[in-house]
């Protein structure tokens, strides 16, 4: 008895077996037969057609400003004056700061003195040189000493100069780090200056594009907290790839009127790096191969399997750049369930 509790475990097991496969043959078969010959398959194809292909390439990228710098003072001292409007746009050549400069002020007037003396020294002297009363040495003596205080008196107008720190460019003041009376040296920080229109945004691009992209392409970004796209265009590349990451650094050149867009923020950029005419079919006609890919076209009404490479691709076609041929007719659907040679049956072909 318990001999034939296996056998009739096995016998149901192959029964549900069969007619499992008849059930499967029946719903996927549109005409059957009972000669032994492959089945007639009811699929959806497609016609391989010439089709514009955008190659869109998306890079992360940062805002730049135009210019920007560290305000530092050239020499130490004590502020006395200070006109920094925190966040609000200055002028090239704006005094932002100025330090306390008496002390050279009366350093030049004395040295102003001297000059009025020694050039009056020297109008003498040349009167008495002409009337051979003194040496062309003496003459030569009082010339040097007013070319003298004159170099002092460059000089302090230089020091002076120092005392006063004026914006270089038009730009935005950042926070101030200072405050008046305060007493500062070259390493203190006093502000930030940044020129945010236009704007730059950096970004990479791996090094097989690099044949793709030249000095006046248009590039499109978006910014998180933004509902719109925006717009540059390229104007330096960098030269070199760099080695450890094999990409190509970009930089583009970003209108920024509105200052709305701020420096430092996160950019998703799309290039487009390749616009061709190509055969294309749709992605899911594609079947993956160990080692290359394959499609089923019709041939005669029968199933033909096609070694096949692409190319590019997007959000529903693929470039195929070798073994298919603008008129092709392809399988889309049921790729599965069709052996080579099969007969076939379209119930939807796209053009």
């Amino acid at each position: 008895m318990k001999f034939w509790i296996p056998v009739a475990l096995v016998m149901l097991a192959l029964g549900g077996v069969i007619y499992y496969n008849k059930i499967f043959t029946k719903s996927h078969a549109v005409v059957g037969n009972t000669s032994g010959q492959p089945q007639e398959i009811a699929i959806q194809g497609f016609v391989a057609k010439s089709k514009s292909l955008t190659n869109n390439l998306v890079a992360s990228g940062t805002l730049m400003p135009a210019e920007q710098i560290e305000i530092h003072p050239e020499v130490s001292g004590r502020i006395i004056s200070l006109n920094i409007n925190e966040g609000r746009e200055v002028a090239a050549g704006t005094l932002l700061v100025k330090l306390y400069d008496a002390d050279l002020k009366a350093q030049l007037r004395k040295l102003q003195v001297q000059k009025e003396n020694q050039e009056k020294i020297v109008e003498r002297s040349k009167k008495l040189l002409n009337a051979d009363n003194i040496s062309q040495q003496d003459y030569d003596l009082t010339t040097t000493t007013l070319n003298t205080i004159l170099s002092d008196i460059d000089l302090i107008k230089a020091q002076i100069e120092k005392t006063e720190v004026r914006a270089p460019f038009r730009g935005v003041i950042g926070l101030r780090n200072v405050s008046l009376g305060a007493y500062i040296t070259p390493s203190t920080l006093i502000t930030k200056l940044q020129q945010i229109n236009p704007l730059k945004i950096d970004f990479f691009v791996p090094e097989k594009y690099a044949v793709s992209i030249a000095e006046g392409d248009k590039v499109a970004f978006a910014v998180d907290g933004f509902g719109e796209n925006f717009s540059g265009k390229i104007y330096a590349i960098e030269p070199d790839i760099d080695q450890a990451t094999r990409s190509l650094k970009i930089r583009a050149l970003v209108s920024n009127p509105s200052a709305k867009l701020h420096p430092g923020a996160f950019a998703k950029v799309n290039l487009d790096v390749e616009n061709i005419t190509a055969v294309v079919i749709p992605t899911q006609a594609i079947i993956p191969q160990t080692r290359g890919k394959k499609v089923v076209i019709s041939k005669n009404g029968k199933a033909i399997f096609q070694d096949v490479v692409t190319g590019l691709r997007d959000e529903s076609n693929i470039q195929v750049t070798q073994g298919l041929a603008a008129g092709d007719t392809v399988i889309t659907t049921g790729l599965l369930f069709v052996k080579p040679d099969q007969s076939l049956k379209f119930t939807k072909v796209e053009e």
